[in-house]
């Protein structure tokens, strides 16, 4: 007959539990989140008769559907021969809002955001995109790195 004791019962419990979370943390991305590196837009699979849980995908994808809440803000801009469009500007948002910014250069560069630190690879003609919660009041600079420019200054109020 086989007894366990009240500790080799623990013992059990807490590597059975750490297995669980090292299994459940193999499904979630583990990048670095303020750099998001675009990806393609998922494409629909032939439908089935078994249900399947959808597939997460990056922020770096342009498609609204991609991501789950609604965005209050989303601001586009393109990058050619160094000329940005829209051209330079403020662009306001309020406070609390979820903003999505997505940039596609004509030159491979990084997007960053200043005051909430956040950045995202820009692959020559691959849009990159970051996403937040305004949720700091003030006026920061969104840029890119390696040309160095200023896209815009957003104002969050």
């Amino acid at each position: 007959m086989f007894v366990r004791t009240p500790a080799a019962r623990t013992g059990a419990t807490l590597a059975s539990a750490a297995l669980a979370a090292l299994l459940l943390s193999g499904c979630g991305q583990d990048d670095d989140p303020s750099v998001a590196t675009p990806s393609a837009v998922p494409t629909s699979a032939a439908s089935s008769s078994a249900a399947t849980a959808p597939t997460p995908t990056a922020t770096g994808t342009p498609s609204a559907a991609a991501s789950t809440p609604a965005v209050d803000q989303q601001i586009t801009v393109t990058i050619a021969k160094r000329r940005v469009d829209p051209p330079t500007g403020r662009v306001t948002v309020s406070k609390g809002e979820l903003v999505r910014i997505t940039v596609t250069s004509d030159v491979a560069d990084e997007l960053h955001v200043h005051g909430y630190d956040l950045g995202a690879r820009l692959p020559a003609g691959t849009p990159g995109s970051v996403e937040f919660r305004a949720d700091k009041t003030g006026l920061f600079e969104v840029e890119t790195h390696e040309t160095e420019l200023v896209l815009f200054q957003l104002v969050v109020r």
